[in-house]
């Protein structure tokens, strides 16, 4: 296989107004420390499913994921690339304006500590210090993502993983694999391009941080 490139809820109102944590972002807050581990209920339109973030694979990876699903940021959220035996991708908030915000928080890169087996997830990265808000679910065991080099860049560190309902992620629509939405206009569009032209795509209804520690 060639080069492969994987680029690019609390509080559910966050992500519906134009003010608050997400539109108008504490920098301190943002570049926090998340806590050591914490779990993550993801409610999507295929079901629940639990995964556990460890600040100790990806500490400034899991930080952004921590203050992003804390947030709400993903309410809503198309899983708009699903490549069946491979990964379910998904970020873009479905608001260009809430998108703008975020995309220019890059993260500088991080070594891969854990590997992408089934049910792992990963923030994609196109590149250097690429990494804002794009990640992906990983669908089987995809270990050469572990090492998989995209501009120069040497793997996608995982940043969590499931722990409870990972049957849910096989059920995302993934008919459209052949044909996946631009990225470019899924930046300008948001979700309206996405409803419009991709309707059966599944998404987000809400993330909720459900445990913490080490905080």
């Amino acid at each position: 296989m060639g080069t492969v490139l994987l680029g690019n809820t609390v509080l559910l109102a966050g992500a519906c107004a134009s003010a608050g944590p997400l539109w108008e972002p504490d920098e301190d807050l943002v570049t926090a420390a998340a806590p050591d581990s914490f779990t993550v209920e993801f409610l999507t339109s295929e079901g629940a499913f639990e995964a556990v973030f460890h600040r100790s694979w990806s500490p400034l990876g899991v930080g952004r994921a921590y203050y992003l699903f804390a947030n709400g940021f993903y309410a809503g959220a198309r899983f708009y690339r699903v490549v069946p035996g491979f990964v379910a991708q998904w970020g873009f908030s479905g608001l260009p304006h809430l998108d703008s915000i975020w995309v220019s928080r890059r993260l500088e890169d991080e070594p891969v500590v854990e590997s992408n087996t089934r049910g792992t997830i990963s923030f994609a990265r196109p590149g250097p210090e690429t990494r804002s808000y794009t990640m992906f679910v990983n669908l089987a065991d995809n270990t050469r993502l572990d090492t998989a080099e995209a501009s120069g860049i040497e793997g996608y560190p995982p940043i969590g993983r499931i722990r409870e309902g990972v049957g849910a992620i096989d059920g995302f629509y993934d008919a459209y694999s052949e044909q996946a939405p631009r990225q470019d206009s899924i930046r300008a569009f948001g979700n309206s391009y996405l409803t419009r032209t991709f309707p059966h795509l599944d998404s987000i209804i809400s993330t909720r941080v459900t445990q913490t520690w080490g905080r």
